[in-house]
């Protein structure tokens, strides 16, 4: 794992390689339900746990995109972020390898694969690859979502 010190880390401080894992956090029954509610996303295989024993899964599973917001909390509670972040620029390659059951706990490796600066200067692209896994350590999601972050502001290029 790379350690940075703490607060925020511009896009100079990084370098391709660079990983970092998250501290872990355990998916409830409450998180679904809430999910389900304001996504509106009630499908049974995430809610009812009748109709999602006799399915594929045996029982309800986290949605999908639960398991990605809850990579991006992760990766948020690292705190490299605070201070420099300005924009998400898109999410690639995003798979689903695995259920996330209910009960898992999951942790977020993430590995910077790209920088580039902008053409502006002031800013460049973390390109950043997500790797969700449970506490097997299976890999359950994963994906590569680009961030836009500041240069420190005294090394902006002309």
């Amino acid at each position: 794992m790379t350690t940075h010190a703490p607060g925020p880390c511009f896009f100079e401080d990084f370098t391709v390689g660079d990983i970092f894992t998250t501290l872990a956090r355990t998916i409830t029954e409450t998180d679904v339900v809430a999910f389900a509610g304001w996504s509106w996303d009630t499908n049974p295989v995430h809610t009812d746990a009748v109709s999602s024993a006799e399915g594929r899964f045996g029982s309800p599973i986290a949605h999908g995109l639960l398991g990605m917001s809850v990579a991006m909390g992760l990766v948020s509670r690292l705190g490299l972020f605070e201070g420099s972040s300005i924009a998400l620029l898109g999410v690639d390659d995003w798979t689903f390898a695995r259920p996330i059951r209910i009960g898992d706990t999951v942790t977020c490796v993430l590995t910077i694969v790209g920088l580039r600066l902008t053409s502006r200067g002031d800013s460049g692209v973390l390109e950043r690859h997500f790797s969700l896994r449970n506490q097997d350590g299976a890999e359950v999601q994963s994906g590569r979502i680009d961030l836009m972050v500041s240069v420190r502001p005294n090394l902006q290029v002309p």
